[in-house]
């Protein structure tokens, strides 16, 4: 990461779009590469030019920020501003740097850009290690405001309670806002496997099977019935 972000500011509103910038102004390591009012534009200048930090309100005509944030492949590091709260949960899900409520302070503002740092800067040492960690897969989570980087290997099992999952390591548990469902489309199928409505388990991880219960660790994770031969035969191999 350089050591000037380079900053792009979306508002529909004029007066929010120059409250922003006056506040970034005062930032040694921001550089504003440009402030619009349109959505349309923001993805022109998004397409062209290197970002590293967006700020975006949420409601706009035409494209809301959430779903301008949505049509890229790789957005920069953002911080949404809106006037309503309501919004929270879909910006916790496109994970975010933080999401600031309207009107909102320098003080507030200063506290967002220094999230998105870190953010940025555990992204960069994601990069620089890539040649160190290549043979341990990982998944990059957002629980609690934080950015954990998760090795599989680590990872013993899966709970889904409706929204959300529960990631189960031998330490700790990682709360995150998303569907289990969801989540088993993103996870490797040669690694994981979805034993139960509720449960997704680290195949390398489980060893006895008692029944129709797994034991991983000090853990008991039901089986479903009908993935049952599937569980003995991805964990034993045919017997």
């Amino acid at each position: 990461m350089s050591n000037q972000l380079k900053t792009l500011i979306v508002d529909d509103e004029y007066l929010a779009l120059n409250l922003v910038e006056g506040f970034l102004l005062q930032l040694p390591d921001i550089t504003i590469i440009g402030k619009v009012t349109s959505p349309i534009k923001a993805l022109e200048i998004l397409q062209k030019e290197s970002v590293d930090l967006l700020f975006l309100d949420i409601q706009m005509p035409i494209l809301s920020g959430t779903n301008l944030l949505k049509t890229l492949k790789k957005p920069p590091v953002t911080i949404l501003t809106t006037a309503y709260s309501e919004y929270a949960i879909e910006a916790f899900e496109l994970q975010v740097a933080d999401y600031l409520l309207k009107p909102f302070s320098f003080e507030r503002l200063l506290k967002a850009v220094q999230r998105a740092k870190e953010m940025l800067n555990t992204g960069s040492q994601m990069k620089e290690s890539t040649t160190l960690t290549e043979s341990r897969k990982s998944i990059n989570l957002k629980s609690d405001g934080k950015l954990i980087k998760l090795f599989y290997d680590e990872i013993l099992f899966v709970e889904g309670y409706g929204e959300y999952v529960q990631f189960v390591t031998l330490e700790k548990r990682i709360t995150v806002l998303q569907t289990l469902k969801a989540l088993e489309e993103t996870l490797p199928k040669d690694v994981f496997l979805r034993v139960h409505k509720s449960f997704i388990i680290n195949v390398s991880a489980a060893s006895v099977i008692d029944g129709n219960v797994l034991e991983i660790d000090k853990f008991k994770i039901p089986i479903s019935r009908d993935k049952r031969q599937t569980v003995i035969e991805r964990i034993f191999g045919n017997i």
